[in-house]
């Protein structure tokens, strides 16, 4: 683990002031393609550092990850000097990501309007619940609130159960990645014009977008060709199989992947079912055709079925536990924490350095000499104003 700086946004300063998981999510794929993250956190820690168990009092098992590759600066931002000492850091920046509510934001006096003189060009990301315009702009917002108000409870009603919360952040890791394209089109923006801007990311909006992808459906059309929701994706039989010794995921796709499922579990007459023979027909009739796919998979091992799927072009997957998947990680060393499990960027580049873990997860104001030492140079060499109320020593988790 090395803290030399490459990839594609080598060179890019980014002023993290978020905290959970939406805003360091983002942050955190900022700093594996390269960029400088210099996390501001509040003298109190912050949410990420206790969401789950983990081997130091700092750092848990989710922050581990989610705080890697980001410089780590701890300031009282309700103090005038704290606020004065950030504006000084932002002034050296590129980019300001904040998921902290506009009222908060406009009474510390970092809203965009409060930034900009200090540094013209920033790319200033502001991610909240509820737009910037609506009447719940100042509403607090976390992962259930936004998954309930975006339609994802109901698409488990009408997949034929209770309304359900998806078991993971999906709103906040969503969000993440929309703040994280948002971001860098605002940055190649800037790179072809000189210009800055603000960038709002509300979390409703994004998960109500996500979400009608596929099941704005046929209620899109004007008028509606049908009520919402795609019905091959609610279809209360669309599960993981068990097959003789475990789980499977088989998923009959075409017509033939159907004939060829139907005859290796002895079911001719199925093979030419009119029910698989059209596109139309096979989402009419997906319930029905569930179940029988279900029943065959049930004669064979998890082996025997991917190998058969393998050889017939049908796609399927294992099923693994979430166990089994942290376990296939690879691993890395923390110089305080010891050993522990990377989360590895899913994107690989063939003309550019991949990202990578250059910065193990800081713990709470680590780097706080660093940053300022680096600001007060700039400062020495033409910069001005005040760099005070820094808290030098390390502050704890809550």
């Amino acid at each position: 683990m090395t803290a030399s700086t490459t990839g594609p946004l080598d060179g890019v300063r980014v002023v993290d002031l978020t905290s959970i998981v939406m805003g360091p999510l983002a942050t955190q794929i900022f700093g594996d393609l390269g960029a400088d993250v210099i996390t501001v956190e509040d003298p109190r820690g912050t949410l990420s550092r206790v969401m789950t168990a983990g081997p130091h009092p700092q750092l848990s098992g989710v922050a581990l990850n989610l705080l890697r590759n980001k410089r780590n600066v701890v300031l009282d931002l309700k103090t005038p000097a704290g606020r004065d000492a950030l504006l000084e850091v932002v002034a050296t920046a590129d980019v300001l990501v904040t998921n902290l509510r506009p009222g908060t934001l406009a009474r510390l006096r970092l809203t965009y309007e409060d930034v900009v003189p200090v540094c013209p060009d920033i790319v200033y990301c502001q991610a909240q619940g509820y737009p910037g315009d609506s009447a719940a702009a100042d509403a607090p917002a976390y992962d259930d609130v936004v998954q309930a108000a975006t339609g994802l409870p109901d698409a488990f009603r009408l997949s034929g159960g209770e309304p359900l919360f998806a078991p993971t952040l999906m709103a906040d890791k969503v969000s993440g990645l929309t703040i994280a394209y948002a971001v860098m089109a605002a940055l190649f923006h800037r790179q072809r014009t000189g210009e800055g801007q603000r960038v709002e990311v509300p979390m409703i909006d994004v998960m109500t977008a996500f979400m009608l992808v596929e099941h704005a459906g046929a209620a899109t059309a004007r008028p509606p060709q049908g009520g919402p929701g795609y019905q091959r994706i609610l279809n209360p039989e669309r599960r993981p199989q068990r097959t003789r010794d475990g789980w499977i995921s088989v998923l009959p796709y075409t017509r033939t992947n159907f004939e060829d499922i139907f005859r290796a579990g002895g079911r001719e007459d199925l093979a030419d079912d009119e029910r698989i023979r059209s596109t139309r027909a096979r989402l009419d009739h997906a319930d029905d055709l569930y179940r029988e796919v279900a029943t065959i998979i049930a004669q064979r091992t998890t082996a025997e079925w991917l190998e058969f799927c393998l050889a017939s072009d049908v796609p399927a997957s294992p099923v693994p536990t979430l166990e089994e998947l942290v376990d296939a990680l690879p691993e890395d060393v923390h110089p305080v924490a010891g050993r522990y499990k990377v989360i590895p960027q899913p994107v690989r580049f063939s003309r550019m350095p991949g990202p990578t873990v250059r910065r193990p997860a800081a713990l709470s104001g680590q780097h706080t000499d660093e940053v300022m030492t680096e600001v007060r140079s700039v400062r020495a060499a033409g910069g001005s104003g005040p760099i005070d109320g820094v808290d030098e020593e390390p502050g704890g988790g809550r």
